[in-house]
């Protein structure tokens, strides 16, 4: 089993980094494989609304996003981590977010997923909402932890000292781990996936 932990930060070793990097040393000793994958700190397009991914399967711009969704067919569940940036996700995140979940959205679909935010002081429950809100769109079991998944800190030396913090991202870990245990157990035992209904989209109420 392997989980792939987003960092969505343009900081590649800064405090989201120190965050997930809590939840990836008990992701470990839980015998989970896991891969950090950092977006980066160039420029990511948002959705150009071009429905190219309808014909190919695929988003269309070949960056970040593209080697994300090359990743996800090896992994079992899901991290995404982001600093807040005027009590939101950063705007690279939110458009890795939007890309990922609208043109590769069935690879992410029944595996558990969870959201971990960091900042300075503030913002911080508005971002968790911002980010749960992607896996629930797309039937991801979502992993929680004790409190809200997040940490404090202006640097990484900060988030060290933040132990509750560090405390929610371990227990968000072992959540991770057991889900995605129990999720082995019941394939193994023969346990489908939920059917599923033809979609219906109401674009209006008359």
């Amino acid at each position: 089993m392997k989980v792939i932990l987003v960092n969505g930060s343009p900081h590649e070793k800064g405090c989201t980094y120190t965050a997930l990097r809590e939840v990836e040393k008990t992701l470990r000793e839980e015998g989970i494989d896991t891969e950090i994958f950092w977006i980066g700190s160039e420029p990511i397009s948002g959705c150009r609304g071009c429905l190219g991914c309808f014909k190919t399967g695929a988003c269309v711009i070949k960056d970040r996003v593209a080697d994300f969704a090359a990743a996800a067919d090896s992994a079992d569940g899901f991290v995404f981590g982001t600093p807040v940036h005027f009590a939101s996700a950063s705007g690279a995140m939110t458009s890795f977010m939007d890309r990922v979940f609208y043109s590769c959205g069935r690879k992410l679909a029944f595996k558990p997923g969870a959201a971990v935010v960091s900042a300075r002081r503030a913002g911080t429950t508005a971002t968790f909402d911002q980010m749960n809100k992607y896996m629930t769109i797309c039937q991801m079991p979502v992993v929680s932890s004790y409190y809200w998944n997040e940490v404090h800190g202006r640097t990484p030396e900060d988030v060290a000292q933040d132990l509750e913090g560090l405390s929610v991202m371990r227990a968000l870990g072992r959540n991770m781990a057991w889900l995605l245990k129990l999720r082995e157990a019941g394939e193994k035992a023969g346990i489908p996936l939920p059917r599923q209904e033809q979609r219906v989209f109401t674009n209006f109420i008359r």
